[in-house]
């Protein structure tokens, strides 16, 4: 049975009002199930409705969408079959990032390389209740760097202080996930906007996805309030910028976002060649492709 409040993805998107370029990725997108081949995980703190490859797929070639990231949802734990199975069907154009524990074998890590996974996911966000022990992270981030994976973290704003120590020691790729979620009512003024920035531009080594506005926005669509944040960041640190749908967009309970305007809202923002170019081909190409 489907969690109590939780929205299905969006059933007819518009289309986007301006085309993307060709060959643009989808940075952050997921696959749930569908349950009846990939069960979901008992760990998990809600149970989504169906929306597997096919669904992913079909919904890509609508946008204009050439390339994507599959990263793995919380709802599968650390079984990351549906998304394997889904970066396989698609071919070389998708990536996935994986959710693994510290006891994976080096062994199965280069499968899931062969496959097309180039990173995992480390989600430190309190309410969805899958943090661990840093040293947890520690281990498997020892085990990725041979193979030139980076990772995600994702955190909600008030705990980078107490993280930031870690992602300094962090020796691979570290990719901020969802504009480190900074406040959008407090702006590019507030103590957490200068935090985020301050851990960007330090080193080259750190990432950030300009990507659900949906989750920040105060006002709703078109989520236009978490423009100034978003474009402060792609000024900042362009070259180290991507972008995501967050499709089918876990644990929305206010709203189910249309993908159409989700894509206008990123046209708007990057309103120039060159931006698109950076934070919709040649960025995500560095990172997954390389």
């Amino acid at each position: 049975m489907v969690s109590p409040g939780y929205l299905a993805y969006h059933p007819n998107p518009k289309k986007p009002d301006v085309a993307l370029p060709g060959g643009s990725c989808d940075s952050h997108c997921h696959v749930f199930g569908p349950a009846a081949r990939f069960p979901f995980a008992s760990t998990s703190t809600y149970e989504p409705v169906d929306a597997g490859c096919d669904t992913l797929l079909a919904r890509h070639r609508f946008l204009g969408i050439d390339r994507a990231v599959i990263v793995q949802a919380s709802c599968h734990g650390t079984n990351n079959d549906a998304m394997i199975d889904a970066i396989k069907t698609a071919g070389d154009n998708y990536r996935g990032v994986a959710v693994v524990d510290k006891d994976i074998s080096p062994e199965e890590l280069e499968l899931m390389h062969e496959a097309g996974v180039r990173g995992v996911r480390f989600n430190f966000v309190k309410r969805l209740g899958s943090a661990r022990p840093l040293d947890h992270y520690r281990q498997i981030l020892s085990k990725i760097a041979p193979l030139g994976w980076h990772v995600i973290v994702y955190f909600d704003a008030e705990d980078l202080v107490a993280l930031e120590p870690f992602f300094k020691s962090i020796q691979v790729p570290v990719v901020v996930d969802h504009m480190g979620r900074v406040p959008v009512e407090e702006g590019i003024n507030s103590k957490a906007f200068e935090l985020l920035h301050n851990l960007l531009t330090q080193s080259d080594k750190y990432w950030v996805k300009v990507s659900c506005p949906e989750r920040l926005s105060k006002t709703g669509p078109p989520y236009s309030d978490v423009d100034d944040i978003a474009k402060a960041l792609i000024d900042s640190v362009t070259d180290r910028v991507l972008w995501g749908t967050d499709w089918p967009h876990p644990n929305m309970k206010s709203h189910m976002p249309d993908d159409g305007q989700l894509v206008d809202r990123i046209m708007h923002i990057a309103n120039t060649e060159e931006l698109r170019q950076k934070i919709l081909i040649d960025n995500p190409t560095r990172l997954y492709w390389s």
